[in-house]
């Protein structure tokens, strides 16, 4: 048995590798810039690269196996990753790639479910999700929007492998287009790339959303803006708690900083389309900041 996990969490800005011993305290990270924009081979080369570094930084060995959270997933029956917002990675077999070129076995999955696995586990629903009857909901906004189920310490991938991802329901019919195809997904309302987009056409400038955020009871824009995510996070996020009705959900992700997701008036919000008088369960802030899902890859390695 290796005395280290390894664990990458590779993301459309950011690639991140951890080293973790067995209590799964890191012993190293880095974090590298993805560069998407390169295209597939680069983004391979990026990786290749980060590894090696770590190890030869670290004096640790590469063990056989080696964790990595993706955006999107990989379909294993086809051998072709899909569903990512990295769009170049879609119809890539990226399991068969990244072990041609690490030379080590690696187990996929999506950066959501690594993000929820991590969170539950070590995190934020560290000591609800002991109890393995609980049933968790992380969700990430960010770049993009994703959700994931955990239960009994394993994350839930579904007949489709898509348990949990609630980024692509219909939000707003006819609404603004998707690089999934469709129209007025979640992730195009409530996104950070939607919200800033929403806050540039109503001021004629544009903010990062951290700072549209902060500027809440002091630039009208802001507030309209950030009103909306609260009444669009409350509408979606009530459909998916009808239906799975989870003891906690956990926040992650850029717009998951949002303050104003953890007041009263986004629980209100949800309890509008809520199929009940009131929200009975816990929006929980991550603990793990920006590298839950890093630490939910390497994760993946210790449950096999």
């Amino acid at each position: 048995m290796s005395e280290h996990y390894w664990g990458i969490d590779l993301g459309g800005t950011k690639i991140e590798v951890v080293v973790t011993m067995h209590s799964m305290k890191p012993a190293i990270r880095r974090r590298i810039a993805t560069e998407a924009s390169g295209g597939y081979s680069h983004i391979l080369e990026r990786i290749r690269h980060l590894v090696e570094t770590v190890s030869l930084e670290s004096g640790i060995a590469l063990p056989s196996l080696i964790g990595i959270g993706t955006p999107g997933r990989y379909d294993a029956v086809q051998g072709v990753m899909k569903n990512s917002n990295t769009v170049c990675l879609n119809g890539r077999n990226l399991k068969d790639d990244l072990e041609r070129i690490l030379k080590r076995a690696i187990v996929l999955e999506n950066d959501a479910n690594c993000f929820a696995l991590a969170e539950s586990m070590l995190g934020a629903g560290a000591s609800l999700m002991r109890d393995p009857s609980k049933l968790a909901f992380g969700i990430i906004l960010g770049t993009g929007v994703g959700g994931a189920l955990v239960c009994g310490g394993h994350a839930r991938r579904g007949a489709h492998g898509i348990a949990g991802e609630w980024g692509h329901n219909e939000l707003i019919p006819s609404g603004e287009h998707c690089y999934c195809g469709k129209r007025g997904c979640v992730e195009t309302v409530i996104s950070g790339p939607a919200l800033e987009r929403y806050y540039q056409q109503l001021s004629g400038s544009f903010k990062p959303l951290e700072q549209i955020a902060s500027d809440y009871d002091s630039d009208g824009a802001a507030a309209e803006t950030i009103e909306r995510l609260l009444f669009y996070f409350g509408k979606a996020l009530a459909a998916v708690i009808n239906i799975i009705d989870p003891d906690c959900c956990i926040l992650g992700g850029g717009v998951g900083r949002v303050e104003q997701l953890y007041s009263p008036q986004a629980v209100q919000a949800i309890e509008r389309h809520l199929f009940n008088s009131e929200l009975r369960i816990l929006l929980l802030k991550p603990l793990l900041g920006d590298s839950a899902g890093v630490f939910g890859a390497a994760l993946l390695t210790q449950k096999l």
